[in-house]
């Protein structure tokens, strides 16, 4: 069986007929075996054999009597850990090869008899997902819609009773008094919760096809929601595994009802920022927030919710603390999450809202700068392109206003943080250059820099001069590279920086500017265009090389904003 799943392609490119006859014969014989006359090395027997169904499904799902014991083979497979992964992978593809056959009673029998054996947790929570998109992929294929309907419905119901237990138990102090009771009710709804996720996440693609009808979501969205909404109600959110796997399965699920969770987006955003102010090192709800955002953000009507909840996000001392390089370095994933949320809160909220926020998000951006220098590569990077983000929106709205609009514009708000935090950023990015973590900033860094240079080039043209001009850019670079100390500048590199990084810059920007206007804007996506954008970050990496053993500054937002408090 090994060597046959090894030269499935040969075959299968050959085309010539294959007598499976064989293959069947077996998997009738281990399908028809019980549990307990199963040993461990025929499950590897199981693995080899699900191997061999995986790679021919298509030609051993074409006759229409081999589906049920290929079905009740993988079934059983799947309950053993050896063989869990090979039955998982076979069930999949042979529901994406049989599904003309999968609508007829019997064959629905045995998807829905495996996936009500899932949840006493013997699997992988890979496998498991494996398994429900599998069956959603094939349950969406069923032609008749009321049949359909019923069997998605059903498919959600097996996996809703585990998530409904840990709720129950908040009525049941003495269950939750037992440690290893809890312990297995939470595993068990953990489970439960992403095998709904993939349900959804499988779903949204035959939402985009057409196969599935506004009112199949309804009956899916109207068993879902209200469990969820007891869930994060519970105190059982403090879990982050549970709390992880409630906020992804509500992702998924916001990607594939989203028009029946647009009425919701003020309670739901309410209940994840009211639950990130209990636990905040539970970064999922700012993720969950982010989702939200960018799904219903650019409607007017909820620019109130989303500005309270940026103002709630912000009040956390979580957030509050992210001001030096050390504090960013002890929390990643939290700063990744935050920066997703700001991030998509510029690109995606009305004005209105942008304008209400204005102090919170030059908040924001100062901390990104700090974090840029953190030693952690991850949280430097995210942070770098949460600026980036900044620098994209503002260069977009000058184009497209070169006029100087009103204070009460989202490009006007953006611009003037800039201009108030421009110094900050310059000091942080020169030190995020420094030390042995550098090289791997350097890309993004010189991206940055090169859209910074654009805004200010583009300003001094404009209107907008008066917010930012070419002089700022210049003032920053002079002031910054003045107050590097001996420790990181060799004698006399200070005289040399300043004119050589203002040319490269100057040429950067020209050519972003270039790539940005008229037809040159379908042609190029506007980063590192240009000689002038590849000496800039030629520039820049030859700084990070040659500085890369200095001792790596610790930053916070003393230093960073020294000159503006003074």
């Amino acid at each position: 069986m090994y060597a046959l799943s090894m030269v499935a392609d040969t075959i299968l490119q050959d085309g010539s007929p294959f007598d499976f006859s064989v293959v069947m014969h077996f998997v009738n014989i281990l399908s028809s075996r019980t549990p307990a006359e199963l040993n461990g090395c025929q499950f590897l027997v199981y693995k080899s054999f699900g191997d061999v169904i995986g790679s021919y499904s298509k030609w051993l799902s074409s006759s229409k009597s081999n589906i049920k014991p290929l079905l009740l083979f993988c079934a059983s497979g799947i309950s053993k850990s050896i063989s869990s992964n090979s039955c998982s992978v076979a069930l999949r593809k042979l529901c994406e090869d049989a599904s003309s056959f999968i609508h007829e009673p019997p064959i629905l029998d045995i998807l829905f008899w495996i996936s009500e054996g899932m949840g006493e947790g013997n699997l992988r929570i890979e496998d498991e997902e494996e398994i429900i998109s599998a069956i959603t992929h094939a349950l969406c294929s069923i032609l008749d819609k009321e049949l359909r309907k019923t069997s998605l419905a059903r498919l959600l119901c097996s996996s809703y009773s585990a998530v409904e237990k840990i709720i129950d138990i908040d009525r049941d102090e003495l269950l939750r008094q037992n440690s290893s009771a809890y312990a297995q009710a939470l595993n068990i709804a953990v489970r439960g919760l992403h095998r709904m996720g993939a349900l959804f996440s499988h779903l949204a693609m035959s939402i985009t096809s057409g196969l599935i009808d506004d009112d199949t979501i309804s009956v899916l969205f109207g068993i879902f929601w209200p469990l969820l909404e007891k869930l994060t109600q519970s105190s059982h959110m403090e879990n982050t595994s549970l709390s992880t796997a409630a906020c992804r399965s509500l992702s998924s699920a916001i990607h594939s009802c989203g028009q029946h969770f647009q009425i919701l987006l003020p309670k739901i955003l309410e209940c994840l920022s009211m639950n990130f102010l209990l636990y905040q090192r539970h970064d999922c709800f700012l993720r969950t927030a982010a989702n939200m955002i960018e799904e219903f953000g650019h409607k007017e009507e909820y620019s109130v919710v989303c500005v309270r909840t940026i103002e709630t996000f912000s009040s956390a001392a979580s957030l509050s603390n992210l001001n030096s390089s050390y504090t960013c370095d002890q929390e990643p994933d939290l700063i990744e999450a935050y920066a997703n949320f700001t991030s998509a809160f510029i690109r995606c909220c009305p004005k209105e809202a942008i304008v209400a926020s204005r102090s919170l998000l030059e908040l924001s951006f100062q901390k990104a700068a700090i974090c840029s220098t953190a030693m952690h590569q991850g949280a430097a990077l995210v942070a770098i392109s949460y600026m980036s983000c900044f620098f994209d929106a503002s260069l977009t709205d000058v184009l497209e206003s070169p006029e100087c609009p009103s204070d009460e514009s989202r490009g006007a708000v953006l611009v003037q943080i800039l201009a108030r935090c421009g110094e900050g950023l310059m000091f942080n990015v020169f030190y995020a250059l420094l030390g042995v973590s550098a090289l791997s900033r350097v890309h993004k860094s010189a991206t940055m820099l090169q859209k910074l240079a654009a805004l200010c080039s583009l300003c001094e043209r404009t209107m907008w001069k008066g917010i930012l001009c070419w002089d700022s850019l210049c003032g920053w670079l002079q002031t910054t590279v003045s107050s590097l100390s001996s420790e990181y500048l060799r004698q006399g590199e200070a005289e040399l920086i300043i004119p050589l990084w203002l040319k490269v810059l100057q040429d950067a920007a020209s050519d972003y500017l270039h790539s940005r206007t008229g037809d040159n804007c379908r042609n190029h996506p506007g980063y590192m265009q240009g000689k002038g954008g590849r000496t800039l970050k030629r520039v820049i990496r030859d700084f990070a090389e040659s500085h890369r053993n200095v001792p790596t500054p610790y930053i916070d937002s003393r230093w960073s904003c020294r000159q503006q408090l003074s």
